[in-house]
């Protein structure tokens, strides 16, 4: 258990450090715009659920380890805050300690939907799922709805500007993302898995519309997984 521990929490160190080493450079010395830089960070934090799941064969080891890691995570930030000056503007935060509750979060969403997709359900692609309809899909929302937005949806539940055109890219690329996983991951023909994606891009895009405060990070992976979850169930019966 320790060695599946240790390794498991080493891949992750070294991707990390990987990324950084490239993206950090990057940032400093090109004329990278800068939701583009922050949606790279976004895709670093997205990338390593696939570390927690397929570099760990025990579910509960790679809880643990999200866990364990998101101090680590916590530790470096604080460090870096504390002696690197502009180290904010570098990781392109929009507020003081943004990627810390960013990462707070996600860690957070990597332990439940392990514990209950993989550890009670026994199904790693669950995880992965749920997690890549809301952060692809985010993305999306965010690169598609800065550069292409004309038509602005508003309202009492709406928060600030979102614009029809991010939240249309953000059912495209949810629905694809998806349909891609279960396809490559499930045991059924890809067509098959058409009516769960969609369902799950709907619903991923809609709860990320009318999340407040940037909880959308917890709720539409959460939103994904109560969706995938009973579906995927469904059709699991009929193809028997």
């Amino acid at each position: 258990m320790a060695v599946e521990l240790l390794r498991g929490l080493g891949i992750a160190v070294v991707y990390y450090i990987a990324f950084l080493a490239v993206a950090l450079p990057v940032r400093r010395f090109a004329r990278v715009p800068k939701e583009i830089s922050r949606k790279a960070l976004h895709f670093m934090l997205l990338g390593s659920v696939f570390i927690f799941t397929l570099g760990f064969e025990t579910w509960w080891l790679a809880a643990v380890a999200s866990v364990m890691f998101l101090v680590v995570v916590l530790i470096a930030l604080a460090v870096a805050e504390r002696f690197l000056p502009g180290y904010s503007s570098l990781l392109t935060e929009r507020k003081a300690g943004e990627l810390k509750r960013s990462a707070v979060a996600i860690f957070f969403v990597f332990a439940i939907l392990i514990t209950i997709c993989w550890g009670l359900l026994g199904e790693k692609l669950l995880v992965i799922a749920s997690v890549m309809a809301w952060g692809l899909g985010d993305a999306a929302a965010a690169l598609i709805g800065k550069r292409f937005g004309r038509s602005y949806l508003s309202g009492e539940y709406v928060e600030g500007k979102k614009s029809l055109e991010g939240s249309i890219a953000m059912l495209a690329v949810s629905f694809v993302s998806v349909l891609v996983i279960l396809a490559v991951m499930g045991p059924e023909q890809w067509y098959e898995y058409i009516p769960v994606a969609l369902n799950t891009a709907i619903v991923c895009t809609l709860v990320e519309l009318f999340t407040k405060n940037g909880m959308d990070t917890i709720t539409c992976p959460l939103a994904a997984a109560c969706v995938l979850i009973p579906m995927l169930d469904v059709l699991k019966y009929i193809t028997a």
